[in-house]
């Protein structure tokens, strides 16, 4: 069965300068990613999509695939992560034919090679379009306020607010670590969301989708605790 990674890595970050390969604990942080697709023994293949030389030579070094840059017009902020995937999957398949694709987020440090296996058993065993990672909110989602301009709370309808934290239903998120789907999937218009999907839970002390600086120092500190079990 030939099943592939990618790992898209634009070089450009607005809130961390150049996030993908910032040092994480003494390597660069798309390093953890490629290891743990490495430990996970599913792929044939782990391709680092890239609009940077640099980070696909810190790629390779690291044990992905050789990759020829991305075309500038898939590095533009507005590109979404599916036309990425697309275009490496479509490019890949022409030399040879993939059956399932597992997108990794390059800044994922706390990813365990078990899910990976884990969640790839789930998309085989069930009729779904996509597997993916997610997690739970830390809070009740339905407790949820905006501020105004001047940081005062907005206010807002009463409803379940006095509702004890047990009686609200939960509610999952993104973790942002991984998406498994088939080469017909991924290469199709259907939505992660509106497809049929089935999340992989991973609890929320295991999982932090970096986007700022704040997430970062969140990730070192979960990693250092995960490191010592």
């Amino acid at each position: 069965m030939n099943n592939i990674c990618i790992i898209p890595a634009r070089a450009k970050s607005k809130r961390i300068k150049n996030k993908n390969i910032k040092k994480f604990f003494g390597k660069p942080i798309i390093y953890w990613a490629i290891q743990a697709a490495l430990k996970s023994k599913c792929f044939s293949k782990i391709i680092v999509s890239s609009d940077s030389e640099k980070i696909l030579r810190i790629s390779k070094q690291y044990g992905a695939e050789q990759n020829e840059l991305r075309p500038k017009e898939l590095s533009k902020d507005t590109i979404s992560m599916d036309e990425v995937i697309k275009y490496e999957i479509l490019k890949e398949n022409k030399k040879r034919k993939i059956d399932n694709i597992c997108c990794i987020v390059a800044t994922s440090p706390l990813i365990n090679p078990k899910d990976i296996r884990k969640s790839l058993k789930i998309l085989k065993e069930n009729k779904t379009n996509y597997v993916f990672s997610a997690s739970t909110y830390d809070a009740p989602i339905q407790r949820y306020f905006f501020l105004d301009k001047k940081g005062y709370l907005k206010k807002r309808k009463m409803n379940n607010l006095k509702k004890g934290s047990q009686d609200l239903k939960k509610a999952y998120h993104d973790a942002a670590q991984f998406y498994w789907a088939s080469f017909e999937t991924f290469s199709s218009k259907i939505h992660i969301y509106n497809g049929k999907s089935i999340p992989y839970y991973i609890p929320s002390f295991k999982s932090v989708d970096i986007n700022d600086k704040d997430d970062w120092k969140k990730a070192e500190a979960m990693f250092k605790i995960l490191k010592k079990f």
